[in-house]
């Protein structure tokens, strides 16, 4: 598969809020159904577990409905690590859903407004995390952020993102009509896996960007995970 990006309906700024709302609700369930926090959550704990009195901090950029980093919170909560938790979004109307779901589950994550293409990262971040977000960009801002987040984290960098292939197109087509009603997911949904890198792909845009060292390994559902340690 040649990979064929185009413009999604969530990169719309001018997208109903009530559509993207729907959207984000929508997102949220099959991020439960594909185990993305669990696949995030991994290296972090392995992490964790190398100094387990410290209190790590940890930025998840994109953060869209902002579930990732709440089951963080949760999840850190219940096995008494220290963590302190962001997230941010370059929409008004995803930050604002995600306070909201932050609220509703009593969990502790500030979410702010930031574009991570056009503004600097802030410093001071053990970890920075982005789930689902580096198929949006095309290679030259790919590399950009990808650069950025590895000057930036202080210790790991954790991205998880869709695999492009027709099995990945197969599960995304089925998997956006049983678990959304949103139109917006649904066609969203097959874009973005034409929108995909491979593996190897993922690979050569982290290496561009400066992480020697990078681990791009395959997860399910025909996803891969990138992880990059500060040396």
């Amino acid at each position: 598969m040649q990979r064929c990006r185009q413009s999604e309906l969530m990169d719309d700024p001018h997208l109903n809020v009530e559509q993207h709302t729907h959207a984000l609700h929508g997102l949220e369930r099959i991020n439960r159904w594909s185990a993305s926090v669990h696949t995030l959550w991994s290296p972090i704990q392995a992490l964790v577990a190398e100094e387990p009195e410290r209190t790590f901090r940890i930025l998840d950029i994109a953060t869209g409905a902002g579930d990732v980093p709440i089951k963080f919170w949760h999840r850190a909560r219940r096995a008494g690590v220290r963590l302190t938790i962001d997230g941010c979004d370059r929409s008004p109307v995803a930050i604002a859903h995600a306070d909201h779901r932050a609220k509703q589950g009593r969990a502790d994550v500030h979410f702010f407004e930031l574009d991570a293409l056009t503004n600097e990262i802030p410093e001071g971040y053990d970890v920075i995390i982005c789930s689902l977000f580096l198929h949006h960009l095309n290679g030259e801002e790919a590399v950009r952020l990808l650069r950025s987040m590895a000057q930036v984290a202080g210790r790991l960098v954790v991205i998880s993102d869709l695999v492009r292939s027709r099995t990945g197109l197969a599960l995304a087509y089925l998997g956006t009509r049983l678990l959304s009603t949103s139109a917006v997911v649904r066609l969203d949904g097959p874009q973005s896996v034409w929108a995909a890198y491979t593996i190897e792909e993922a690979r050569v845009l982290a290496l561009q960007a400066g992480m020697d060292n990078v681990d791009v390994l395959p997860r399910w559902p025909s996803r891969y995970l990138l992880l990059w340690k500060k040396p």
